[in-house]
């Protein structure tokens, strides 16, 4: 027998010995469950969130130091997403590093993986863009619709009896979402010393609302010269309704304009799309060919001029 085998071999022996040891001859320590070992009233936190938290932490130290928190928690607020800027910053960056992945998959590994998966990467913060901005109109668009209805219940508390902060927290308390945070933020923030002019044109810059401009001036009036602010509110209210019926009739009327150069945008995309994907070659002329690379670089631009040219004749401003 070599030396080699009989190392071997005392090594198992070893290796046995241990094993009978420690699962048989070591007695075993009493096995408490981890729900008694906690203390009361305490969350379990597993390593993921530990890490997700730091990684949070982090992130926010940086924007802290970029000064780009405000900016982002603001965007954030109108939008009506209640996630973190840190957070959100994250959620980002894990989207651009799934879609950067997704991208290298999908053209394999070439020398075209890394361009496609920087342009995968992008899609996730212009994704995030064009998300927030979509909730901010949505938001936007339904407070004021919401502005005339706001404006009655407003009317009816004055002439109640109640004072105007009086009368902004029940039609906070009464009304819909966003009307509604936008009122409790105008009541808590004068209740803690700011003016209620001050308060209200900050809501009417943040909804980028004219109408409600036109309220917090009427209220500045008020708190100057006095009056009857019910009767005025009350007219402002009518004023604001009849503008809304127009900017919907408007809307209306301009629907098939913006379908059109929807559609118009969507078409060539999409048979571009479509034709990669039944005949690659058919478009093999124009990424081999220089001229085929201007060509389709002219088209991208007249696409954009055209784009911005429809939006500009079918955005009425009134």
């Amino acid at each position: 027998m070599s030396p080699l085998m009989g190392l071997l071999g005392l090594l198992l022996v070893l290796g046995a010995l241990l094993v009978l040891v420690l699962l048989v001859l070591a007695p075993s320590g009493p096995r408490i469950p981890a729900a008694r070992r906690r203390a009361p009233g305490a969350v379990p936190v597993s390593t993921l969130t530990k890490i997700t938290d730091r990684t949070v932490g982090v992130i926010d130290g940086m924007m802290r130091r970029r000064g780009g928190q405000q900016t982002l928690a603001g965007g954030l607020d109108i939008a009506g997403v209640a996630t973190p800027p840190a957070a959100f910053v994250l959620l980002v960056v894990c989207a651009a590093a799934v879609l950067s992945a997704l991208g290298i998959l999908l053209s394999g590994v070439t020398l075209w993986s890394i361009p496609v998966a920087v342009i995968f990467a992008a899609l996730a913060p212009i994704g995030a863009r064009v998300v927030l901005s979509f909730r901010t109109g949505r938001r936007r668009a339904a407070f004021a619709d919401q502005l005339d209805d706001s404006l009655g219940l407003l009317s009816g508390g004055l002439r109640a009896g109640h004072s105007l902060l009086r009368a902004i927290d029940s039609v906070s308390q009464d009304i819909e979402s966003p009307t509604k945070e936008e009122f409790a933020r105008v009541v808590n923030e004068t209740r803690i010393g700011r003016d209620l002019g001050d308060a209200l044109n900050q809501t009417a810059d943040r909804m980028r609302s004219e109408d409600f401009r036109w309220v917090a001036q009427a209220v500045a009036i008020n708190q100057e010269a006095g009056g009857n602010l019910s009767e005025v509110l009350e007219q402002a209210s009518r004023t604001i309704r009849e503008r809304g019926e127009i900017r919907r009739q408007v809307k209306a009327l301009s629907a098939e304009g913006r379908l059109s150069a929807l559609v118009l945008l969507a078409l060539p995309v999409g048979v571009l799309g479509i034709l990669l994907l039944i005949r690659p070659q058919y478009f093999a002329g124009f990424f081999s060919n220089p001229l085929g690379l201007v060509a389709m670089g002219v088209a991208v631009v007249l696409m954009i001029v055209g784009s911005l040219w429809m939006r500009v004749m079918v955005k009425v401003k009134f």
